[in-house]
């Protein structure tokens, strides 16, 4: 596939693979010198750089995990991410609760809730808690 055609399929910008290229996380093969052909690897490899930012990976810790043949420092970069995606999945728990704790509420007046201050409360830090 050209450039073009694998843009497309990714909904992506031509620069943004040339830049993925210059980081050295894809290695197009060239034909005539200058023109890129993507195969099955580099879809593979486009997909993984994808599924790495859409979990919150830098691209330069994508690029680390991609690079090392060394497990143990892939697994610092994994442990380190996944510590962040665990609290972003509690703090978005947290705020559905939340949510649907106000839908569930018959009160005129949501701030005077019982149940809906508990829930606010929670986010109040311990040291300004009277």
């Amino acid at each position: 596939m050209s450039i073009g055609e694998i843009a497309e399929r990714f909904g992506l910008a031509t620069h943004v693979l040339r830049h993925w290229e210059a980081m050295g996380l894809i290695t197009p093969a060239r034909i005539g010198g200058a023109r890129r052909r993507y195969g099955l690897d580099d879809l593979y490899r486009v997909a993984v750089i994808l599924r790495g930012k859409e979990a919150g990976f830098s691209l330069e810790e994508i690029h680390e995990m991609m690079a090392t043949s060394d497990a143990t420092k892939r697994r610092a970069v994994l442990l380190r991410r996944r510590e962040e995606l665990a609290r972003r999945i509690a703090e978005a728990q947290a705020s559905l609760e939340l949510i649907d704790c106000a839908l569930d509420c018959d009160h005129e007046d949501l701030a005077g809730c019982p149940h809906f201050q508990a829930r606010v409360t929670e986010r109040i830090p311990a040291v300004l808690t009277p």
